[in-house]
This record gives C-alpha cells, structure tokens and sequence, in this order.
C-alpha cells in the first residue's frame, strides 16, 4: 500500500485525520472510541496506515507508572514528518511558485515573500475558524489545533519567555520550503500572520521566525518564533 492508497480509502482517510487532529500519539483504543467501531478494526486501520507509510508506530506507557504491576507499554502510532504532498496527478504548485519568486525583484523579495505569507496565514485562521486568546500560550495552543483541524499536525514544543517553538510533522508549506529554500520568506511569514491571529494585541511584524529544520527529511520540522516585547504567557 501507498500513500495515494492509504489517503483514498475513507476509512483510512478518517482514521489518518484523527491521527493529525491529535498532539500527541494515539492508540486503537482511543480510534476505537472516536470513530465507533471495534478496537480491533480500528488497529487494522492503523496498521494500514502504517504500511502506506502515513504513521509510524512504537511502544510507550500511558498509564503514567512505572515498574511492576505498571503493567505492558501501549502500541501507539503518531504521524511521520512529511516533506512532499500527497497528489494525483502532481500538481507542481511548487514549480510555479518557484517562478513566482524569481519574478520579483531581488531587492524587495523578501519583503514582498513575508507579505504574501502574512496573507496566506490570515487566510488559514480564517478557513480554521481562529478566534484571537489574550494570552500567548492560550493562542499558540489554539493556533496549533486549527492548522490541525485542516489536515496538518503541529504542536507546541517549548514556551519560554518571548520564545516559542512549534513542532511539525506535517506544515502547510514544508514542501515548498524543501523544494525552493529561497522562498522560506513566504512560509515564516505564514507562521507570523497565525501566530497574530491567535493572539490578542500581537501584530505580525513583531514576529520573527526561523524554519531551517524545514530542510530536513525525515524529521520534524520546528519552528522558533520570537517576539518584540515580552506577551502574557498564560
């Protein structure tokens, strides 16, 4: 089984947006309990998704004990970084925004990138259904669960004064940033237009981001967002 296999099926398609609306990994047990059917049914769904190469499974206690009597680890399955999209036929959006790019004047791409990527973000909050939090953790943590909600997963890794990391293993525009790293501009300018979104009083130019971890395959990419000032963390 493939991934296009694994995405067109709609069982396994359901099973694989429960997988992504999470922020942490899942089992059959709470598969089961989300989409009403037996537990069994729902390992085999997981199990599929696995052999299309959508999840990645492993072992790890849920129970929160330790030692004897803690009982056997848990089978849980999480989502694998991704770094291509998953389209038939091939789209080459990447191609064309390539082109794009290289249409801009050198002197003001940059600029002009982090713009469009400002835009794009208000245009996910949107289609997400964001509603600004006052505090920054509140906001972020919303934020994380809308880009889940269509499709995507992220989480938030690390708060730490004006020092925010959010964790992906599947982001809107990781595949443009792997096919074309001069356009980052436009993917940290996404970051910037969500993060304003879901937080209060916070404008996008006083976010700063860096997704170098983007360029990785086969790993998470993480995304360090920085402020201007010093938010309310709550």
């Amino acid at each position: 089984m493939d991934e296009l296999q694994g995405v067109g099926s709609p069982e396994l398609r359901e099973a694989l947006v429960f997988a992504r609306l999470q922020d942490a990994a899942v089992t059959a047990d709470d598969l089961a309990a989300a989409a009403g059917v037996h537990r069994n049914v729902a390992r085999s769904r997981l199990e599929r998704l696995v052999e299309a190469g959508l999840l990645g499974a492993g072992y790890e206690r849920r129970s929160g004990r330790a030692g004897p009597g803690a009982g056997r680890p848990a089978k849980v399955y999480s989502v694998v970084p991704a770094v291509t999209s998953v389209e038939f036929p091939a789209r080459r959006y990447e191609a064309l925004i390539g082109l794009l790019v290289d249409a801009l004047a050198t002197g003001q791409r940059a600029e002009r990138l982090r713009e469009v990527g400002v835009a794009f973000g208000g245009q996910l909050a949107e289609a997400a259904g964001l509603r600004p939090a006052r505090g920054l953790r509140t906001g972020l943590e919303h934020m994380c669960a809308a880009v889940r909600r269509l499709g995507y997963h992220v989480a938030l890794e690390h708060v730490d004064g004006a020092t925010v990391v959010v964790r992906g293993s599947m982001c809107p525009l990781r595949p443009l940033v792997r096919a074309r790293a001069d356009a980052a501009e436009i993917d940290r300018g996404m970051w910037a237009g969500l993060v304003s979104r879901a937080v209060a009083g916070l404008e996008p130019e006083v976010v700063a981001c860096e997704t170098a971890a983007c360029l990785s395959a086969g790993a998470p990419c993480r995304v360090e967002l920085r402020f201007a000032g010093q938010p309310a963390l709550r």
